[in-house]
């Protein structure tokens, strides 16, 4: 019998909310219909301004949790237009919310873009808030997509690592074979590279990786960053902002005054690539194949870093199986909501680092008439 679910995300790079529809016929799924939507510019600046400790908070919090809620409707209302779905036909949305605090060492982590206000104006069932049960029950509550990756791009013979470069990049190890998934975050994926752009050119991102081309990295300041202990640090592990975010990267740069912005950017690029490279080498040695999701698979000098990091393996895309890069996520975190209403856990233990499989989020049940 075919399902159709509907996939919300917007990551660490908070560049724009991505939907899908998805119908899944058996466990394989079915891209029905997709769009990304930038955040008005308003909105995007005070979730910024939620991401990092400032006055009044909660007075903040309460402004912007619903507005993102607000938005994430439109966007479900627009994609369905799109996909000539009605609410009906929907059996529930997966929303992940827009992350403003992960701090696992605390065992918290919160997503904020108010479910209620999605379920009572969309008409459709939310399944929401999916990293706090995990953490509940002593994980990391991230990464959570190598569950969904596992399900999709697992193969009986081949060794694969499953890249997705957000602003945080993680990684999912699938052994052939196997059900002994793994993974963890490796460090800062887009979103560095994406801040020093839109404070040396203010352009949002470095488009195809153009900038990154244009000049060599600098191996001491590379060093200096992988100084860092969280790349030492051993699985599980998760991270976001509130390790790499600007302050951070101006301490890095401290006695690096000299490197011009462009050899700045290669080295963040660099940075990226060395960072989930160094990963796959510790942890997963028998690698054969990488498929890249999430925005940084579209950096071309990104992509080349990761095959000069990785020259015994073959580094493509995952559209190279039939998945385009964009939309795994999203897509994802539809499979995670088809999960939960089924009962079914969406976490992995080795992953994550949880006491066992469970089932992840909070139900919101549409309008009952």
């Amino acid at each position: 019998m075919s399902e159709i679910y509907v996939g919300l995300m917007s990551g660490t790079s908070l560049d724009a909310l991505d939907a899908v529809a998805v119908r899944f016929d058996d466990q394989r799924p079915v891209l029905i219909a997709s769009q990304t939507t930038a955040w008005p510019t308003g909105l995007k600046a005070k979730i910024q301004q939620l991401c990092h400790p400032g006055n009044n908070e909660i007075r903040l919090l309460a402004d912007v949790d619903p507005a993102i809620a607000h938005f994430s409707v439109q966007a479900v209302q627009s994609l369905l237009a799109s996909a000539e779905l009605s609410p009906s036909q929907v059996c529930a949305i997966g929303s992940h919310g827009q992350t403003i605090r992960h701090l696992p060492e605390l065992g918290y982590s919160l997503q904020i873009g108010d479910p209620n206000i999605l379920a009572e104006h969309s008409g459709i069932t939310v399944v929401a808030d999916f990293r706090r049960r995990d953490l509940a029950a002593g994980g990391q509550g991230a990464p959570l997509v190598p569950g969904f990756h596992h399900a999709i791009f697992a193969s009986d013979y081949i060794h694969r690592v499953i890249v997705n470069v957000g602003g945080i990049s993680n990684i999912s190890i699938l052994p052939a074979a196997s059900t002994q998934v793994t993974g963890f975050d490796t460090g800062p994926g887009n979103l560095l590279m994406d801040y020093w752009c839109q404070q040396r050119w203010l352009e949002p991102f470095d488009q195809d990786g153009l900038r990154a081309a244009q000049e060599p990295h600098d191996p001491i300041l590379l060093e200096t960053m992988l100084s860092e202990s969280f790349f030492r640090l051993p699985p599980p592990k998760s991270t976001g902002r509130e390790l790499f975010n600007p302050e951070w990267l101006t301490w890095m740069l401290k006695g690096f005054s000299s490197l011009s912005p462009t050899t700045i950017l290669a080295t963040l690029c660099r940075l990226s690539a060395r960072g989930i490279a160094d990963a796959i080498k510790r942890h997963a040695q028998a690698t054969e194949e990488i498929f890249v999701c999430g925005g940084g698979a579209r950096n071309r000098t990104l992509m080349t870093m990761l095959c000069e990091e990785l020259p015994s393996q073959r580094v493509q895309s995952t559209a190279a199986v039939g998945v385009d890069p964009q939309w795994v996520e999203a897509i994802a975190f539809a499979w995670l909501a088809r999960q939960t209403m089924k009962g079914l856990p969406g976490n992995l233990p080795g992953v994550t680092g949880a006491a066992g499989l469970r089932v992840l989020g909070g139900i919101y049940p549409a309008n009952a008439g």
